[in-house]
């Protein structure tokens, strides 16, 4: 009878401690352990996060931090961390939350356009993914990388092709550079290739020649006839004489690219750049910023007239007066030169 109460006692014992276990297990892993009011929300785990760094993260988002460290060491996740972006949603257990930070690493949307230089575009991007800009900016400039796919430092902006584009958070520096390699490779496809060989220029020229036309005028509907403006004069063996590529001359010889500049002056002609199309014939070295895709396209695809000439049209803001010869452009410039005179823009 003893021994009969001995071994109930351990059965009841052995009953107790499995249920405790059973339910310090259940507690560490299938209790609900988020600390949010939203339906959800996101942690950023950097690519080299130690198991500290990640928990200080999941410090804000958790309701219990050690029984999550627990669940984690027991399912050896501090050994195995992944960096990315993580979507926690409400109402999450330990156990769901660690298989979403091993396996559920999102996309971002990257999206950029209408940058001057490599510089802003490397700020651009590291506002959106883990990369920073100075990584960026050196993969950007990165000589080997450069030649070996033909660009040089002053067209090297013409890799970048405007746009939004899905990357992983955690994306490098080398990576997304890479990815825009392919980018730019997908978007000059054989029918652009042949478009531009028939307006008798390589892809870059035409970004270069695009990044004008989209300084000139912001008008979509407009762009088309203003590149067959720049594309008539090409062809004449005539100056551009852009403005826009003035401006940026002199914002690169100051070295200022914050600078607002309204009003090209006489003498900024004179200014000895290869950007100055008022000096220089042909198109300049590179473009003078990265151009929208649909002033590529009406590079691509001009307007087929006989204007080599205009100017701001001030009775139709953000559009221009054209002008076959430079009679009729000195009478549209006149209007303009009134105007803006009126306006006391000196700069």
């Amino acid at each position: 009878m003893y021994i009969k109460k001995i071994l109930l006692a351990i059965v009841l014992l052995g009953l107790i401690g499995g249920g405790l276990f059973a339910y310090m297990v259940y507690s560490t892993f299938f209790t609900p352990n988020t600390n949010f009011n939203n339906k959800e929300a996101y942690v950023y785990i950097a690519s080299e996060s130690s198991f500290d760094e990640v928990l200080e993260d999941l410090t804000p988002l958790l309701t219990d931090l050690d029984s999550f460290k627990s669940a984690a060491q027991r399912k050896g996740y501090d050994q195995n961390i992944r960096g990315g972006k993580y979507r926690i949603s409400k109402g999450m257990n330990n156990n769901e939350i660690i298989n979403t930070l091993r396996v559920n690493n999102i996309p971002v949307k990257v999206s950029f356009n209408n940058q001057e230089r490599v510089e802003n575009l490397a700020g651009r991007v590291a506002a959106q993914i883990e990369a920073d800009s100075l990584s960026l900016i050196k993969v950007f400039k990165d000589v080997d990388f450069l030649e070996s796919h033909n660009f040089n430092s002053d067209n090297m902006l013409s890799l970048y092709i405007p746009n939004s584009y899905e990357f992983f958070w955690n994306t490098s520096a080398e990576e997304f550079r890479d990815r825009m390699l392919k980018e730019y490779e997908r978007f000059w496809n054989d029918d652009r290739v042949a478009k531009a060989r028939e307006q008798g220029l390589t892809p870059n020229q035409v970004i270069t020649l695009a990044s004008i036309v989209h300084k000139e005028t912001a008008k979509v509907d407009e762009r088309p006839k203003v590149a067959g403006v720049y594309l008539n004069r090409l062809k004449k063996g005539m100056l551009l004489q852009a403005d826009p590529t003035v401006i940026y001359a002199i914002k690169k010889e100051t070295g200022n690219f914050d600078t607002v500049i309204k009003r090209v002056l006489y003498k900024d002609l004179e200014l000895d750049s290869p950007y100055n199309t008022y000096k220089y014939g042909g198109l300049p070295p590179g473009p003078i910023t990265m151009p929208d895709i649909s002033a590529v396209d009406a590079v691509l695809n001009p307007e087929k007239h006989n204007y080599y000439y205009f100017v701001a049209n001030v009775e139709n803001f953000g559009y221009h007066m054209f002008a076959e010869n430079i009679v009729q452009h000195n009478r549209n410039k006149a209007q303009y030169i009134r105007w803006i005179n009126s306006q006391k823009i000196n700069r």
